[in-house]
């Protein structure tokens, strides 16, 4: 059983590590609200972009474009490029697991798939199983910005231009809400005309009507002028909803971890008490032993005496 200076060692050690979750999870908390105001302040631009490619469709119909899937359906199956989005570090939960498991699935579905890793932990996880990586961003997956978004996003659109990657995904962790996350796997490009068609459930009297427009110099060269930037706000927007989850998971985490060290503190002090009495307890029964033995000494040695004086 342990004793009171080994007891007392690791009510230390687990108060030292509660500070260090704790101030992990203000951190994260920190960053999460960060990271959701400046998405906040880049949407409007990209619901006003996506907006006008809806007006596009509405005032053409048909736009031969290879952002596109054709009418005539879907291409055949060629290379695939894929974005993961995981983060530097664990200490999250099941965040990095759940990205790495839906990137695995689709690398099981279609094994000539290229990846394109952002984050530590992906790259760790594929070099350590010897699975190619095509490129990895090597700057940081902490605090997001537009023009690293950009860059991720000119590298694949390099690839799905000259035709070297057929269709491109990207996993990420979508925030549902502030409690609920989920890993998804999304395809990129090229896209369905449908992702940019007026919801169809609005009264016929509240759905827009097509405007008369001129395109110079041709819908076509407007609309693909377009598109790279769409795409560039889509692996932003990716980037800032996976870092937010990332802090989410890890303020879950770090809470869950203080719970639980308050109640491991709880026990060890507990344990502590009954170690502390029962040792204080011995000596109290080890004096009196020792003062009850000395007084049958002295009574003793006095019955030997009073025998001698007779």
């Amino acid at each position: 059983m342990a004793g009171t200076k080994e007891i007392k060692s690791h009510i230390q050690s687990v108060q030292e590590t509660r500070k260090i979750t704790s101030a992990m999870y203000l951190i994260a908390s920190t960053k999460l609200r960060r990271a959701k105001q400046e998405l906040e302040n880049t949407r409007p631009y990209f619901n006003a972009l996506q907006g006008e490619i809806r007006r596009i469709f509405r005032t053409v119909s048909h736009v031969d474009s290879h952002y596109f899937y054709p009418d005539s359906g879907e291409p055949a199956g060629g290379t695939y490029g894929c974005l993961v989005i995981t983060a530097d570090k664990g200490l999250a939960g099941a965040y990095n697991q759940n990205a790495i498991r839906e990137a695995m699935k689709l690398l099981e579905q279609h094994p000539a798939t290229k990846l394109f890793v952002v984050g530590e932990y992906g790259r760790r996880y594929f070099s350590q199983r010897n699975i190619p990586i095509e490129h990895s961003f090597l700057y940081t997956a902490q605090n997001p910005t537009m023009a690293r978004a950009r860059e991720i996003s000119a590298l694949l659109l390099d690839g799905f231009d000259r035709g070297e990657l057929q269709k491109i995904f990207i996993v990420y962790t979508d925030m549902g809400s502030a409690l609920s996350f989920q890993a998804r796997s999304t395809r990129l490009l090229p896209f369905h005309r449908a992702h940019f068609s007026d919801p169809k459930d609005l009264p016929p009297d509240e759905r827009p009507v097509a405007e008369p427009f001129e395109f110079l110099p041709d819908v076509r060269a407007v609309l693909n002028n377009m598109m790279p930037s769409y795409v560039s706000g889509f692996i932003y927007s990716a980037l800032i909803d996976s870092f937010c989850c990332e802090q989410e998971a890890r303020m879950t985490a770090m809470d869950s971890a203080n719970r639980n060290a308050g109640e491991l503190l709880g026990a060890l002090s507990l344990q502590y008490n009954r170690v502390r009495q029962a040792a204080i307890t011995q000596e109290i029964t080890e004096i009196s032993a020792g003062a009850r033995a000395q007084r049958q000494s002295r009574q003793g040695n006095r019955g030997y005496q009073a025998l001698f004086d007779k």
